[in-house]
């Protein structure tokens, strides 16, 4: 992969004498995904090593949700990933704010790595503002490169608590940061630095207005949209600046279960005169057993479980249909805690079933961001609402996100347009009883399972937070402990099939 032929830009300059070769190793939303952690250090290991024809600079980087959850076990990990695998620099996503930054900071204070966040600007009291760089100058080689980071303007809807963003001052109008990053770019200028690169946890769309409007940028390795960006095409990750010089923008999708290995050449003015942009298959690496003892060190030895004898391929779309991963997580709610129904939102899951050995770490992978699962009590009328307004929210974007809620002792029946057609309540004798989705009754209540983010959110689950205040109980634990604790029970080797309990169907 690294040493095949190398893409040509159009309307390029001829080579000089004084061109840099730079070979760029990125990767994205991880979201503390730790097993591929250790496949992904042996891709490290084989990019440190691969000895090109020519003098080329090596530079590796991560644009941020390479953390996840308020496990502080697996931010130590991400941060540990980062320090020996010698990723020079990463930007702070979303998910590096799922705890408070006084618990988050300490985590990380052995980085070797820069964290960097040009539109963020924490207060003198907050510990983050002690961390955080708006930008840097990396050398290598004798060659300088001004790197840029941007955290996301939408931070404050992806995190599950507000109070986490106390005191960070997130630029929110992406149309003010633009001239901010447009000045920093100006300055590495006036230090003759011209090879620039912004590490973006913007997302896609607001990746693109960027490099329409700056001057001076030539690459912008994206994130938190979970694009997949493979090679390079005009209009849509290669653009041209009003002075014409060439911007290449990248991104590996989400879960890390792809890289990117970005191989420019730039000539003696700082401008790309050649790329060529792969990407690569995380899974198609074996497991490092170096990087799963460092990790082990951290979370401990896993305990096996179970075995899973079939596992469907985990859906394409998993926002927008009935996954079978999510479904056998939501049975397993359903039956551990007693409840009438299982519900989790389908963006909740981030990693999925394999066939053979399971254990507590895939499962901590499975469903690894710290929630506490809680068993409340909700109305008919609540629920049908809950699950309209989430099929109808969802299908009007094309990724289908923030997702549908997915169910156990529910079916329901929605069109492509984003709406709900039928219900039906299933009891635990497999009793399928209608709900009148027009009428559904405020009266009638059932016990439903899930975790506090599903039950609370607005954006991404129930919305039902009064519910939660008042939960019948709360848990000091996530949906991998339940999902284990089911399989001892089963005592069986599991499938993990669909049932058709959501089905989508034509307008």
């Amino acid at each position: 992969m690294l040493d095949s032929v190398t893409d040509k830009i159009t309307n390029i300059k001829p080579e000089i004498p004084k061109n840099t070769k730079a070979s760029i190793l990125y990767i994205n939303d991880l979201h503390g995904q730790n097993i591929r952690m250790e496949r992904l250090y042996n891709v490290v290991n084989q990019f440190d090593t691969f000895e090109s024809s020519e003098k080329t600079d090596k530079l590796k980087f991560a644009s941020g949700d390479i953390m996840l959850g308020e496990d502080a076990r697996h931010v130590k990990v991400g941060d540990r990933f980062l320090n020996i695998s010698g990723f020079m620099a990463n930007v702070l996503g979303n998910h590096e704010c799922d705890m408070p930054t006084d618990q988050f900071v300490p985590l990380i204070k052995d980085r070797r790595y820069k964290l960097l966040g040009l539109n963020m600007t924490p207060g003198k009291e907050n510990p983050m503002r002690s961390i955080i760089q708006k930008s840097y100058i990396q050398e290598i080689n004798g060659n300088k490169y001004g790197i840029i980071g941007l955290v996301p303007p939408d931070l404050a809807i992806h995190v599950k608590l507000q109070e986490h963003l106390k005191d960070l001052n997130i630029e929110t109008d992406y149309e003010n940061t633009i001239p901010q990053v447009q000045e920093e770019i100006d300055k590495f200028k006036v230090q003759g630095i011209n090879k620039i690169i912004i590490l973006s946890h913007s997302g896609y769309r607001n990746d693109l207005k960027l490099a329409k409007a700056l001057d001076g940028v030539d690459i912008i390795l994206g994130a938190h949209t979970h694009t997949l960006l493979d090679g390079i095409e005009k209009n849509k990750n290669l653009f041209y600046s009003k002075s014409g010089e060439p911007i290449i923008i990248t991104q590996a999708g989400r879960d890390g279960l792809n890289f990117g290995v970005l191989n420019v050449e730039f000539d003696e003015n700082g401008i790309i005169t050649k790329a060529q942009n792969n990407l690569g298959k995380t899974d198609n690496y074996g497991r490092n057993l170096l990087a799963r003892n460092e990790f082990e060190k951290i979370l401990g030895k896993p305990e096996v479980v179970g075995e899973i004898k079939f596992a469907e391929k985990y859906p394409k779309d998993a926002y927008g249909q009935e996954n079978p991963h999510c479904d056998f997580i939501c049975d397993a709610l359903r039956h551990e805690l007693n409840a009438d129904i299982g519900v989790m939102n389908s963006a909740n899951i981030r990693g999925q079933f394999e066939k053979g050995s399971i254990d507590t770490r895939d499962l901590s992978i499975i469903s690894p961001f710290a929630n506490k699962v809680v068993l409340i009590k909700a109305s008919e009328a609540e629920i049908v609402d809950a699950i309209k307004g989430r099929v109808a929210a969802s299908m009007k974007s094309n990724s289908h996100r923030p997702g549908i809620v997915q169910v156990s002792g529910l079916k329901y029946t929605f069109t492509k347009s984003g709406e709900l057609k039928s219900m039906k309540f299933v009891d635990k004798n497999g009793q399928e009883n209608a709900i009148d989705i027009n009428n559904p009754r405020k009266d009638k209540f059932y016990t439903l399972a899930a975790d506090d983010y599903c039950v609370s959110s607005e954006d991404m689950g129930l919305g039902l937070k009064h519910r939660l205040d008042e939960a019948l109980e709360k848990y000091d634990f996530d949906k991998d402990v339940i999902i284990a604790r089911y399989i001892k029970h089963l005592n069986r080797p599991v499938e993990i099939k669909g049932d058709n309990r959501i089905t989508v169907i034509d307008n």
